[in-house]
């Protein structure tokens, strides 16, 4: 069996929190409570690409609000 979050051929959505951390996501695996779908059902490519242009800044929102306030 091979694990589902490195499926080269499988589908995939991109997940966001609330702290606007992004999640590559398996469509085989349900949603997890806290997340939202950010960015459809697609290729793993073109989902990892979505990540690294839509999440530029690795900080929790927490954080980075936290920051600007100082």
């Amino acid at each position: 069996m091979t694990n589902p979050f490195e499926n080269p051929d499988g589908t995939y959505s991109v997940l966001v929190n609330d702290e606007n951390q992004h999640s590559l996501w398996p469509d085989t695996v349900d949603v997890p409570a806290g997340w939202t779908v950010a960015h459809p059902s697609d290729t793993r490519e073109t989902c990892l690409r979505f990540i690294e242009e839509n999440w530029t800044d690795m900080r929790p929102r927490s954080l980075a609000q936290r920051m600007a306030d100082n």
